[in-house]
């Protein structure tokens, strides 16, 4: 069975969708630590970030850096925190999670909740920023 990640690129299930490439998809995360939490893929499904193919692996590494360019271009925050777990979802998958410290990235810690139309606009910021990159 696919992956809610694949169901997402597929087009049946939504997402707060940020950027996307011919392998890649960023979209919001629904359960955000922080105001702009995103989630990047690889299209393809694999399971594990490290068994990607060479080259949609760094494809997928570069897509994140101009995520992170533009989180940091939109966000206050003094970092984007970028972290790799892929035990929740097996789909390969980085969170970029805007950061002040250390904990701000602490995923045992309570998740934000936005209306859709605060998740829209969050995504749209995001979207504005890393389209004038």
């Amino acid at each position: 069975m696919a992956s809610i990640f694949t169901r997402i690129v597929q087009g049946e299930i939504p997402a707060w969708k940020v950027a996307e490439t011919e392998n890649c998809l960023a979209f919001l995360d629904i359960h955000p630590l922080a105001k702009g939490h995103l989630l990047a893929i690889p299209k393809k499904e694999v399971d594990v970030l490290y068994h990607l193919e060479p080259q949609i692996y760094d494809e997928l590494l570069e897509f994140t850096r101009k995520l992170a360019l533009a989180l940091d271009k939109m966000s206050e925050a003094k970092r984007i925190g970028m972290a790799v777990i892929g035990l929740e979802v097996p789909h390969a998958h980085i969170h970029l999670v805007p950061i002040n410290g250390i904990y701000d990235i602490d995923f045992s810690k309570p998740k934000l909740s936005f209306s859709a139309e605060e998740f829209e606009k969050i995504a749209s910021e995001i979207r504005e920023a890393y389209l004038s990159l």
